[in-house]
This record gives structure tokens, sequence and C-alpha cells, in this order.
């Protein structure tokens, strides 16, 4: 099957992809405020750009939800 997909958006709701990120891997400034924290999420739009970080899977799906985004989650 080779038919063409927008991936921008799921009947007409745009989509996110949720992902793990290492605290060690971020700004400084970003590592400073996540004291005692190894791993937050980061919620992306469908061209990558990060929308933004949160300390949990789950509060990454709901915030998703609550702007009326459809969430996939990457690994």
């Amino acid at each position: 099957m080779n038919s063409p997909i927008d991936f921008d958006a799921r009947n007409g709701t745009p989509i996110v992809y949720i992902r793990p990120v290492a605290v060690a891997d971020l700004p400084d400034e970003v590592q400073r405020e996540a004291e005692g924290i190894d791993r937050l999420y980061a919620v992306h739009d469908a061209d990558g750009e990060r929308l933004a970080l949160v300390r949990d899977r789950k509060l990454a799906f709901v915030l998703a939800r609550q702007n009326n985004m459809a969430q996939v989650h990457v690994h």
C-alpha cells in the first residue's frame, strides 16, 4: 500500500509525539530546575518542535488531550 498520509493531523486533530528525554541531555538551566529527576517527557509537534517538557508520561498525555491533540508515544 502506497497511500499518502497527512501526519500533521488525524481526523482534523493535530498529532503530538511524546518521548522520554534524559535530563542530562537538556540545557544546564533545565537540568537545574529538574533537580533530582533523571528523565522528563517531551511533547513534540509533527515537525519535531518541542512544545513542552513535563515530569511524567501520564501528565504528557493529559496535556496533549487537554489541548485537543492526538498523542503518539515514541521511544
